[in-house]
């Protein structure tokens, strides 16, 4: 999710990188390993269809701390993420290849992160837990695996389409926040579902957009002939499910957040949107779900992921309820979990 804000119909750019922040209730003070995991060696259909009952303990964490991450601090205002964190510094880039990652191509990176680009078993582990939890017909265009760091309790993770071809996509880990295995899962199903819900097979990418990140007329002028959503990377298909999300739920309250989105000035903009959730607070899972239409619906998969379905009665709910509607998202779900409840770190 993009924990850093984006001025989405101003920039041809929209999406260039979704990334999701990371607020941990107890920071550490320095870089941790990765939690070593068991990895099964079974494949995802061989796991028992009520595997996810074998860890309701994990799968109830997994929510209580990414329910209220993003919550009131007590200031009164929410807390949407990273309002300027650190620079990301990008350590190494792997191509994928199925399960696989191939040999990295190393950045210059300064002498202090020398360790943490030279741990290739960490990186490797960290790429072994997302490809062991998403089936690997469902992240086909997912080219390449990049750690990076931007410091303590930023950005934990993002997607993005890749610098050479807008049909394919990158997914990025930073190594300085991934000792909470709670937060990380539930960041990396987040980030799957912008993968989900934005690839080329959902979103057909628009070339004149990726061709031309700073103009803006020719941004515009493919936005005005999409007769769907507009997402940033192209016109959404028809029946794609980022169009129905936003046909079914966006549409009586789009053009009051687009003005908000439109907002120049940062603190101006933080103050609306704040007003904006809190006027519209049972539309919205989380408080950051408020930032955008793509997140909106990725935080909403994530809870459909991980909680019970629900009665129904708010529109938050009816936003988790709205996935239960794809016989294959329901099948996608309890290989998810099946394959959580077999790998999640003890």
């Amino acid at each position: 999710m993009p924990r850093t804000r984006i001025l989405f119909a101003l920039f041809a750019l929209l999406l260039s990188s979704l990334a999701c922040a990371t607020l941990l209730d107890e920071p550490v003070d320095e870089f941790e390993n990765p939690i070593e995991i068991p990895l099964t060696e079974a494949p995802v259909e061989e796991l028992t269809a009520d595997a996810a009952a074998t860890c309701p303990a994990i799968i109830d964490q997994i929510i209580a701390k990414n329910s209220t991450m993003f919550a009131d601090d007590g200031t009164g205002e929410m807390n949407f993420g990273d309002r300027g964190g650190e620079e990301a510094t990008y350590l190494v880039t792997y191509l994928v290849s199925g399960d696989e990652i191939g040999d990295p191509f190393h950045e210059n990176v300064p002498s202090d992160l020398q360790d943490e680009q030279d741990d290739t078993a960490s990186h490797q582990q960290l790429w072994g837990y997302f490809a062991a939890l998403i089936p690997r017909e469902y992240r086909t265009h997912l080219a390449e695996f990049a750690i990076m760091t931007d410091g303590m309790d930023n950005t934990l993770a993002a997607v993005g389409q890749t610098y050479d071809d807008p049909n394919l996509w990158s997914l990025e880990v930073d190594i300085a926040d991934t000792y909470d295995y709670h937060y990380l899962t539930f960041t990396l199903v987040h980030e799957f579902a912008h993968l989900l819900t934005l690839g080329p097979d959902q979103v057909p990418p628009s070339e004149a957009v990726f061709n031309n990140p700073e103009d803006n007329d020719i941004y515009l002028r493919e936005l005005s002939a999409c007769p769907n959503y507009f997402p940033g990377e192209g016109c959404a298909n028809a029946d794609s499910y980022i169009n129905e999300f936003h046909d079914r739920f966006w549409l009586g309250i789009y053009d009051e957040w687009n003005e908000i989105n439109l907002e120049e000035n940062d603190d101006a903009y933080y103050e609306r949107l704040d007003d904006f959730y809190y006027e519209y607070q049972d539309q919205f899972v989380t408080d950051y779900a408020v930032t955008h239409i793509a997140e909106d619906i990725a935080e909403s998969f994530s809870f459909f992921v991980f909680s019970p379905a629900p009665d129904g009665d708010t529109i938050a709910e009816q936003k988790i309820l709205f996935f239960y509607e794809y016989p294959e998202l329901v099948e996608l779900r309890r290989q998810i979990l099946a394959s959580l409840c077999a790998v999640f770190p003890e």
